[in-house]
């Protein structure tokens, strides 16, 4: 039958899983539809074929699928597989149990494999990333030699939220691998963290840490091993309280400075609260956005590029409450993660070099500009952009707002993220520039004819001349080819009839389909006001503007807009180069004004 890989870890409150079979069946569906048919589920969406073992090369050797006798980006989801294993002369390939008849975790490899697209795409991954997708949680790795000096209070704080804690040491060659020192610890090898204490030895306090072997046996042989005589110092009551959970099977006490001096890193993920058991003491507060980075719109790149800096998402983060033990400040996990980069390998992408920035935000909540990132220094910023999933860190803030940048490092480049924010107390959190809305000013009332400035009359005169009363797309493209080209200020080749029918269905206010000349001019007045903006950033007089200035050109203009709209109008009008030429930035102008006018007759 099939295996239901669900991820562990949810708690009974944690919304319900999406499904991600390509025909929408769940796997209640799915089993119900084999037990009527009485056949075994052969999954459709990850067959047993080559392509779903390795995307960039031939499988090497002959191998048989044979049948035995999971949260990602912030959803969880049901990950269906059949029972079908990858075996070469009657051995399972890859993930498999010391015993032969023991195929639970080939199958939730196969599960995993299936989300990522094939088992080589989980070449090359960590820990970490594992236990993020396994739990749903956010990972932190602290280097013990160049831990901060509260490390073993964030270790506690972590433990008390229900956070997975694992330590390894490093190892300098594969020979090193799995190698026994003589202290009993194994390098090389992969440790649970089970408990933190603070005891009181010999008149001083002195921090205790918990560690299991999974291999079981194999122990520290140091102070606070078993049976050694410091346990004989301290008060009985405490060591019972402090053994009583402990067991036997490769589960030891060490000092916490023996600790860090013989392991060189330790692995947290702080849980989400869904994935948490009732009895857990505390839980993190938790805020997530999910956004994207267009090339042309809002992949702006690092700091370093402080012309497109400006234009990546921007998300405002509110930490009013500091910490219970401090009130100074504010304790706050930040993790940016970005999205399905290892299923995108078989399209030859592989993982950004990504990073984020955290200033101190201004009290708008439009989206700031980039003379606030000229003239700000950042507050906070991740240690290194690094290609790799997820870029975290833990900082301690005072109470206040501040403003969190995440960039890939170089701008143009694009990929989907997800951001997550952990906080101690609960904070508030919104995205920048997310306001859809425009401030378009009334037409004025037309003029008499006597009335008329000169360059209305010339206006007038060319108009009756091309188009008689009335004009239609072919009059209105040649009249404003006509003025445009004698002005001699933009460079172009002339505007399309596209643009301007688009013009007339902003203008055409009694709906003849043709504009009068009263209509004309009212658009004219536009158009000039239209011209300034454009030229101002069109400072080389090519023609054209760079597409990340688009946001501030349609302010100017009256109409405010969020990424998701900048990004589709990014793609739909900037060139190669990100760069909009004057007859795209008019249909763009035109049909947003359109499109405010229309909905505001509509509200009306």
């Amino acid at each position: 039958m099939p295996l239901q890989s669900m991820l562990s870890g949810r708690g009974s409150g944690s919304s319900k899983a999406e499904n991600t079979q390509s025909d929408g069946k769940s796997f209640e569906q799915l089993r119900q539809e084999c037990l009527q048919k009485g056949i075994l589920f052969e999954d459709p969406d990850f067959p047993a074929t080559d392509s779903s073992l390795y995307f960039s090369q031939s499988v090497p050797v002959a191998i048989e699928w044979k049948r035995p006798t999971f949260w990602q980006h912030n959803k969880w989801l049901d990950i269906v597989v059949d029972d079908r294993l990858p075996t070469v002369r009657n051995k399972l390939i890859m993930l498999h149990s010391a015993s032969n008849n023991e195929f639970w975790s080939a199958l939730l490899e196969k599960a995993y494999a299936k989300l990522h697209g094939s088992y080589e795409s989980l070449k090359g991954g960590s820990t970490l990333e594992a236990m993020e997708d396994f739990t749903g949680g956010v990972g932190e790795l602290y280097e013990t030699k160049k831990s901060p000096d509260n490390l073993f209070s964030i270790m506690k704080k972590a433990l008390d939220r229900g956070s997975m804690m694992g330590c390894s040491i490093d190892i300098t060659s594969s020979a090193e691998s799995e190698a026994k020192l003589n202290n009993g610890l194994v390098k090389g090898h992969a440790y649970s963290i089970t408990g933190l204490e603070e005891v009181n030895y010999r008149g001083r306090t002195v921090q205790l840490i918990r560690i299991r072997n999974p291999w079981g046996q194999v122990e520290w042989n140091g102070p606070w091993s078993d049976n050694s005589r410091e346990w004989s110092y301290i008060d009985a009551a405490e060591k019972r309280r402090i053994l009583q959970n402990s067991t036997e099977d490769g589960e030891f006490w060490m000092e916490f400075d023996d600790f860090k001096a013989n392991y060189d890193r330790v692995e947290l993920c702080n849980m989400t609260p869904d994935a948490l058991t009732e009895n857990t003491k505390r839980h993190w507060e938790v805020n997530t956005f999910e956004g994207s980075w267009i090339r042309g719109s809002t992949a702006g790149g690092c700091r370093n590029f402080i012309d497109t800096f400006w234009t990546n998402p921007q998300f405002k983060l509110r930490l009013e409450d500091a910490d219970d033990d401090d009130d100074d400040v504010c304790s706050v996990v930040i993790a940016l993660m970005q999205k399905n980069r290892r299923k995108l390998r078989k399209e030859g992408l592989d993982m950004e070099t990504i990073g984020f920035a955290v200033y101190e935000a201004p009290e708008s909540e439009e989206q700031a500009s980039k003379d606030f990132f000229r003239y700000h220094a950042s507050k906070a910023r991740s240690r290194t952009y690094i290609n790799t999933r997820e870029v975290s860190e833990r900082f301690t803030l005072p109470p206040g707002e501040y403003l969190l940048v995440p960039t890939t490092f170089q701008p143009h480049h694009e990929a989907d993220f997800l951001v997550r924010m952990f906080s101690e107390k609960k904070a508030g959190a919104l995205e920048m520039g997310s306001t859809v809305d425009a401030d378009l000013p009334e037409p004025p009332p037309p003029s008499l004819p006597e009335e008329e400035t000169d360059e209305e009359k010339g206006l007038r005169r060319l108009f009756e001349q091309l188009a008689g009363e009335v004009s239609k797309s072919f009059h209105v493209s040649h009249l404003l080819n006509v003025f445009l080209s004698s002005g001699k200020e933009i460079k172009f080749d002339g505007l399309t009839l596209s643009t301007c029918h688009s013009i007339i269905n902003l203008m055409d206010v009694d709906n003849t389909g043709m504009l009068e000349f009263q209509e004309f001019k009212v658009f004219w007045e536009k158009m000039k006001k239209w011209i300034m903006l454009f030229l101002s950033f069109d400072t080389d007089r090519s023609g054209k503007m760079s597409s990340y200035e688009l946001r501030i050109a349609l302010k100017a203009a009256g109409m405010q807009l969020n990424n998701s709209l900048l990004q589709l109008i990014g793609l739909r009008f900037a060139d190669a180069n990100y760069d909009i030429d004057f007859d795209d930035y008019l249909t763009c102008i035109v049909r947003l004004e359109n499109m405010f006018s229309t909905l505001k007759l509509k509200d009306a």
